[in-house]
């Protein structure tokens, strides 16, 4: 008899999976950059296939590789993103001000990267500690001050780092909760390192926005779940926490700053920010199999209408280079079989990525300055949520009449 292969589980609360938000096809790891020697290689390629538990709501695509394997050696250093730094500094002001941190506070962020967050609390006085797996991005934030403890977060460090003084007053995660591969063990850190009264902030994209604006190519195999409020208080919930408040934030193209504390704790009134995103995803199907249903066919409409536009290009003898070697521009270019038969390069201006080679479409990567030389018609931006910094930084694209591209939510050429 043929084997029969079994339904992939809920990685929360270990539901069947049944319902299908989007496949993706197979591709490769999104952050998996290249070097020429690896040109000639086999790639190794995963599915990735969005899928909907019918119990908790959670979106998640299955494990394609161990946490090490993705995040061990990491080229994402957050720093590069000016308006990124920007907000975590503005958010390190409102949280010293709100919650009155001082020099007998402890802030502590998973997932600390370079230490674009930490350095403001450090200057301001408060001591700190990041966590994070990356020993190359470590380095580099304790190279600007930043104490930095090497390690994947969960329940056996948070124990570690309790256990060596490092209770949080202020529990910090961006970006990281859908990175996690088991969320339990992660809540369950949390929930241990957190002090009494002690806040913890979350920022990660807001599922609701992914599928409102056909935001698909935020989903790749580091992001194991897509996350909205609804299903991020059962999870806190089911380890003693509570969500009090939450932020819409613009950031990556639509965010939720989630701010909990142990369920037990009276220090923390709900805000009213609480009652409304619940509405939002009550209305828009968030609780129900009719809320994920539909969104396949228009991820097909934006690949066929970027493919469209290139292929246009390329007859018209028009030239095509993209900025932004980022990881959901992989999964747009791969998802699409985009290639650089199409899009001549990439310009990022992370270093870590100048002279390697876009993942699965193998286009080159080169230093911002390429534009000038190549002076392509037409600069597809793949960090779509980034536009506005990146034209106001590549404003000189247009003295040579060249037009800045998005393909998302539609194929738009930005006046």
């Amino acid at each position: 008899m043929p084997s029969v292969t079994p339904s992939p589980r809920c990685q929360f609360c270990g539901t069947a999976l049944s319902l299908s938000l989007v496949d993706l096809g197979v591709t490769p790891l999104a952050n998996s950059y290249l070097s020429a020697e690896h040109l000639t290689q086999t790639e190794p390629q995963f599915p990735l296939h969005a899928r909907v538990c019918g119990e908790c709501r959670l979106v998640q695509v299955e494990p394609a590789a161990s946490p090490s394997e993705i995040f061990g050696h990491y080229a994402y250093f957050s720093s590069y993103a000016t308006s990124w730094v920007e907000h975590a500094r503005r958010f390190t002001e409102m949280a010293r001000a709100r919650w009155g941190l001082n020099a007998a506070s402890k802030v502590v962020e998973v997932a600390s990267n370079d230490g674009y967050l930490l350095r403001h609390f450090v200057a301001a006085g408060v001591p700190v500690l990041g966590v994070e797996p990356a020993a190359n991005v470590a380095e580099s934030a304790r190279a600007i001050g930043v104490d930095t403890d090497v390690a994947f977060f969960g329940l056996e460090t948070a124990q570690r780092l309790k256990a060596a003084g490092h209770g949080a007053d202020l529990l910090v995660g961006n970006n990281v909760f859908a990175h996690v591969p088991d969320l339990n063990d992660f809540v369950a850190g949390l929930a241990c390192l957190l002090k009494e009264n002690g806040v913890i902030s979350l920022e990660f994209p807001h599922l609701l926005k992914l599928i409102a604006e056909i935001q698909f190519d935020t989903i790749y195999h580091e992001h194991f779940s897509y996350l909205s409020l609804l299903t991020t208080e059962r999870i806190l919930g089911a380890h003693g926490l509570r969500v009090f408040d939450v932020a819409e934030l613009p950031t990556h193209g639509g965010s939720l700053r989630i701010l909990a504390c142990h369920a037990a704790a009276t220090a923390h009134a709900e805000g009213e920010g609480l009652a409304k995103v619940r509405r939002d995803e009550i209305a828009a199907g968030l609780d129900r199999d009719a809320g994920y249903q539909g969104f396949a066919p228009k991820v097909e409409a934006v690949r066929d209408g970027l493919l469209a536009f290139l292929r246009e290009a390329r007859g018209q003898g028009k030239t095509v280079a993209a900025y932004g070697a980022a990881a959901k521009g992989n999964t747009l270019l791969n998802y699409c079989g985009v290639g650089a038969d199409l899009i001549t390069c990439v310009v990022d201006r992370n270093p870590h990525k100048q002279g390697c080679f876009m993942p699965g479409s193998h286009i080159p990567i080169h230093d911002p300055a390429k534009l000038a030389e190549l002076k392509p018609d037409y600069v597809l931006i793949l960090p779509w949520n980034l536009k506005d910094e990146i034209t106001g930084q590549m404003a000189g694209v247009r003295d040579w009449g060249g037009r800045f591209v998005i393909a998302i939510p539609s194929l738009t050429i930005l006046p």
